[in-house]
């Protein structure tokens, strides 16, 4: 899965108002943004495979640090807890805890049982939904879009560039899913990790997006679920 991680991350920015879109963005693909640095190292592997699945021809033989269920629970904690002590928000860290984990639970729906429960696992988990190229762009996309619209809805611009880099920003990453969905295979494992650490720009580019629009009043009804913690009165 690709652009349904960061359909999770535009619909978190409802729950975690004070917290980043580049924050979040981060969070939905942090265990992708391990992956490619662990192949170059060589500690985990994928081939190209054409035909392995309708959707992708990468084969991952193996990847038990970065997209095993106990190492990416190990991964949300970590993520969380750095961001709760240098943010001092537990709301924000609650949720961005459900993001990091949203991505093992996402790729478990799209992927071949190939997702490992812990190290050294033989039990392996996924469901598939990547041998249906269209059941996978609907899916995907519904995710990625419903996200979209929370995010527009719980954010206004404060300046044309709020507007201008949000609708652009959707716009290539749909490009880019389009593209890896039915273009020709990637020519080497290496130019695969590159690519993958290409996220990045998207990362920076969701907090240049969060700085140019402001979080909308919530109703006079609406319960935040994560309030900010009460500020000590002057004497």
């Amino acid at each position: 899965m690709f652009i349904g991680h960061f359909g999770v991350a535009l619909a978190a920015k409802k729950l975690a108002p004070r917290t980043s879109l580049g924050t979040l963005v981060l969070a939905a693909q942090f265990v992708d943004l391990l992956w490619p640095i662990f192949l170059l190292r060589g500690i985990e592997r994928v081939i190209i495979a054409p035909g392995e699945t309708a959707v992708t021809p990468l084969d991952f033989i193996s990847y038990p640090l970065s997209h095993s269920l106990l190492a990416d629970f190990g991964w949300a904690c970590l993520f969380a807890g750095i961001y709760k002590v240098l943010r001092s928000n537990s709301g924000g860290a609650i949720c961005l805890w459900f993001v990091v984990m949203s991505h093992w639970l996402l790729d478990a729906l799209t992927h071949r049982p190939d997702l490992p429960l812990y190290p050294g696992s033989s039990t392996f988990v996924g469901l598939g939904l990547w041998n249906s190229r269209a059941w996978t762009i609907i899916v995907e996309s519904a995710i990625f879009l419903g996200g979209a619209r929370i995010y527009a809805r719980t954010t206004r611009s404060r300046d044309p560039f709020g507007s201008l880099a949000f609708r652009s920003f959707l716009a290539l990453l749909f490009l880019v899913y389009l593209i890896n969905s039915f273009g020709p295979p990637p020519p080497s494992e290496r130019a695969i990790a590159i690519a993958a650490l290409g996220v990045w720009v998207f990362v920076f580019w969701a907090h240049f997006i969060d700085r140019h629009r402001v979080v909308n009043a919530p109703p006079a009804e609406q319960i935040d679920l994560f309030p900010p913690p009460d500020q000590p009165q002057a004497p």
